[in-house]
């Protein structure tokens, strides 16, 4: 009988390992090219000797299982609409995917998930994380990917990620901010269109204004004076 080829590579879920995850913390990335969150995840393979793990993650914000206070609420008002609305409205947001090469373990181990972020108010996540001062972001984490570990027959088998792994974690609203902190702190980005842009640029160097903070202020402040006049 001939035996199979070293390279012969059998596939199929029957003999896959039933991994686990958990995630145990998160931290501020200090010295990152951009701001940047790393998770300690701990993947358990219930006793399976693993000898790569291709893993796709996925971060959504299950913004419902929260509470929020007035402030929170006015901010977030963007996004979810007046809080007399929320039963309907407030629901999971996607946050970002990110990927991950695990390499070879036995039984458990916890690697490093770096996510980078970024400040830009236009993305649905930034608004919301942003809107928050303290407390707890609720987080589920799902997880897909490739599984390269040996059969019963010690043959190296690759099998697919159960579509149903997840790992819920509820990350405190002062890491995230940390995070931001490491990069702008004390600022925020604010992108423009072009023509608003340029607007801005006249208005500024026609009234000799020193920078754009200067400039952003003196409009608000006539907007806010126009308003207390109406």
């Amino acid at each position: 009988m001939a035996l199979p080829s070293p390279i012969d590579v059998p596939t199929g879920a029957q003999s896959a390992p039933a991994l686990a995850f958990t995630v145990e913390g998160a931290r501020a990335v200090q010295y990152a090219a951009v701001p940047t969150l790393r998770f300690a995840l701990r993947v358990d393979s219930g006793g399976a000797a693993i000898r790569s793990l291709m893993l796709n993650v996925q971060l959504r914000i299950a913004a419902a299982q929260r509470g929020y206070d007035e402030g929170e609420q006015e901010r977030l008002s963007e996004l979810f609409g007046t809080p007399d609305r929320w039963s309907s409205t407030l629901r999971g947001l996607l946050w970002t995917h990110t990927t991950l090469v695990i390499p070879p373990f036995q039984g458990e181990t916890v690697v490093d998930l770096d996510v980078p972020c970024t400040y830009d108010f236009e993305v649905t996540a930034s608004k919301y994380l942003a809107a928050l001062q303290d407390g707890e972001v609720p987080l589920e984490l799902l997880f897909s990917g490739t599984v390269f570990h040996r059969d019963e027959a010690g043959r190296l088998s690759v099998s697919r990620i159960s579509w149903d792994r997840e790992a819920p974690y509820r990350m405190p609203v002062a890491v995230w901010r940390e995070t931001m902190d490491f990069h702008f702190r004390g600022a925020a980005w604010l992108r423009l269109e072009r023509e608003t842009f340029d607007r801005l640029a006249a208005y500024k160097a026609r009234h000799t204004l020193l920078s754009w903070e200067t400039a952003l202020s003196a409009l608000l402040d006539r907007a806010e004076h126009a308003e207390k006049e109406a």
